[in-house]
This record gives structure tokens, C-alpha cells and sequence, in this order.
């Protein structure tokens, strides 16, 4: 929707027609703006497969197909929607992957959809980069202490105007973060998976324009959500990927300006302290000495190659898995 606006405010004065096909809304209002004729169509994957099944939408004509955080949409969640909406693709025609982040097991599979790429990268191209505008403050922390931590900082970081985002990982832990705050006085949205689009919408655009400052967000917001002037981001929980990392801390510092990401990190994330650490270190931020316990090991990631099938036996006592 984001990205449909500023081609619609761009595209009205040379006569460029976009329409914004996604989920979540009503499918009708799609369908009867496709039907006037669209220059671009801007989508999410879902809603754009099922609306080119149903025919409402050709693609015989398209002449580029660009993926936006093209890693995420190469991983096994959006792939297969990929792969089915490029088989609609005539041959001719330009593809173009952008993203902050290109990790080595998706390098692979976006070969399958380029013939002779032309690769553009903005600073190191075999490591992840951090943006040096954002100061990193990583706390190693008890995972019991982090919801006093939480409210120590919001006291010292928010001021009840400026903009603040609270990352964690999951969305109940999303909902009872806000709950928590909400219940203290803290003037403050949620935005999760959970929510509508609707209500995705009405939390975004309240903290857009300041009515409400402070998001609680999963990583649902982590990618792609341009706002301006957010000052801090604290990671309550940290990310199951350090792809994920670099993009929820790319929240500030945006556009030149300065931001503060301060990051909780517990025993439970030290597959990561490798990685990180090293992200400190390229980006010139403080290592804290208690996170160097966790080992300095890179872990490679994992290519997402298909589904797991995990069968468990359960005897008296113990499972047992397979």
C-alpha cells in the first residue's frame, strides 16, 4: 500500500494508472479497478495468484516483474506463489530483486529467475551491513528481566511524542506487551498478524502521524515501512535471523538522521552472538563484553529446501522423535 501510493503520486502526473492488489481488503474494489486498466500493479503475492487464476488479472503483458525484499520473497513462505505467478510471466521480460539483505541460500534460487544479472550493491557484498548512522546498544540480559528493562527504557527513551518501536518475536508476545504498557499508562499500538488489515492500518497511520508514538510490533513491521523520524528501536526479543536484525534496526536512522537501536539478548539467542558480534564490529559499535561467553562462531544459515515432516512417538514417560 506504501509503495502504491508514491507510484500513484508520481505515476498521476505522466498519466501512469497504478492499482494496489492485496489481501485483506475488499477483492471487488480490486477487481473493478483492474478492469479499467492498470499501467502498474502493485501486490502481494496472494491475492495477485488468486485474482490470475480467477482471471481477473492477465500478466501476458508484463514487461517487468520487480520482487521488493526479494529474499523474503524467495524463503519457502512466499516461493511457491513466486514460482506460480512467474509461470504466468511472458519469457520477454525484465526482472529486478531488491533487498537490504541477500543471504547465500537465496542467492541460489534467485538465479532460477535471472539470465545474465547485473548485481548493484551499497557496501560489503558477502557480509550482512548495518547502517553506521544507528547506534547499537546490545544488553545481555536475563530473559525474566526484560519487561522492567522495557519499562526503565521507554522512560528514559520516550517522551510520550517521539516515535519508538518495540520489536518481539511473536504475536501473543506482541499483544501482551501492549497489554502490559497500555495498562501503565503508556499511550501505545500494536501491529501483528493477529490484527485485520484494518486495524494494521489504523495502528500504522496513528503512529505515522504521532497521535500514537509508540508501536509494539512484530517483524511484520521490520521490512519496508518507510516512516519518518523514528528516534529509537528496542529489540525485546531478538530476531530468528540476523537478515531480520539489520532490517528491524533500519526502522531509524533513515534519510540521513541518526536512531538508536538498543537490543535485549539472552542465553536463548547465543547461536547469534557470532554474527553480531561481527555486525558491531563492521558497523564500529561497542561489543559488550558479556556477549563474547556466547563465542565468536559464525553459523552458517540453512537453505530453506522444502518441508519437514517430524513424526513423534509418545510412550509413558518421554517422546520420542523422528
Amino acid at each position: 500500500m506504501q509503495t502504491a501510493e508514491v507510484c500513484d503520486k508520481i505515476g498521476k502526473e505522466i498519466g501512469i494508472c497504478t492499482v494496489c492488489v492485496v489481501g485483506g481488503l475488499h477483492r471487488s474494489i480490486q477487481k473493478k479497478q483492474l478492469k479499467k486498466g492498470a499501467d502498474i500493479v502493485v501486490a502481494t503475492p496472494g491475492r495477485l495468484l488468486d485474482l490470475t487464476t480467477e482471471d481477473d488479472l492477465s500478466l501476458n503483458y508484463i514487461e517487468f516483474f520487480v520482487l521488493d525484499e526479494a529474499d523474503r520473497m524467495l524463503d519457502m513462505g512466499f516461493e511457491k506463489d513466486i514460482r506460480a505467478i512467474a509461470d504466468h510471466l511472458p519469457e520477454k521480460k525484465q526482472t529486478l530483486m531488491f533487498s537490504a539483505t541477500w543471504p547465500k541460500s537465496i542467492q541460489s534460487i534467485c538465479n532460477q529467475y535471472l539470465v545474465s544479472p547485473i548485481k548493484v550493491t551499497i557496501g560489503k557484498a558477502d557480509q550482512l551491513n548495518a547502517n553506521r548512522n544507528i547506534k547499537q546498544i546490545v544488553e545481555v540480559i536475563d530473559p525474566k528481566s526484560r519487561d522492567a528493562r522495557l519499562r526503565e527504557l521507554l522512560k528514559m527513551y520516550h517522551n510520550g511524542k517521539n516515535k519508538v518501536i518495540v520489536f518481539v518475536l511473536y504475536k501473543k508476545e506482541a499483544s501482551r506487551i501492549e497489554r502490559m504498557l497500555r495498562e501503565r499508562g503508556w499511550n501505545v499500538q500494536g501491529l501483528h498478524s493477529d490484527k485485520n488489515q484494518a486495524q494494521r492500518t489504523i495502528a500504522m497511520n496513528s503512529f505515522k502521524c504521532g497521535q500514537c508514538p509508540l508501536l509494539v510490533a512484530t517483524d511484520v513491521a521490520a521490512r519496508g515501512v518507510d516512516i519518518e523520524d523514528v528516534e529509537y528501536v528496542i529489540n525485546y526479543s531478538f530476531p530468528l535471523v540476523m537478515e531480520d536484525y539489520v532490517h528491524r534496526i533500519g526502522r531509524t536512522g533513515r534519510s540521513g538522521k541518526l536512531g538508536t537501536a538498543h537490543t535485549f539478548f539472552t542465553v536463548f539467542d547465543k547461536k547469534h552472538s557470532g554474527a553480531l558480534i561481527q555486525l558491531l564490529k563492521e558497523a564500529k559499535q561497542v561489543v559488550p563484553p558479556e556477549i563474547l561467553k556466547f563465542g565468536t562462531a559464525i553459523q552458517e544459515k540453512e537453505p530453506k529446501i522444502g518441508k519437514i515432516e517430524l513424526n513423534v512417538e509418545c510412550n509413558d514417560d518421554h517422546l520420542i522423535f523422528n
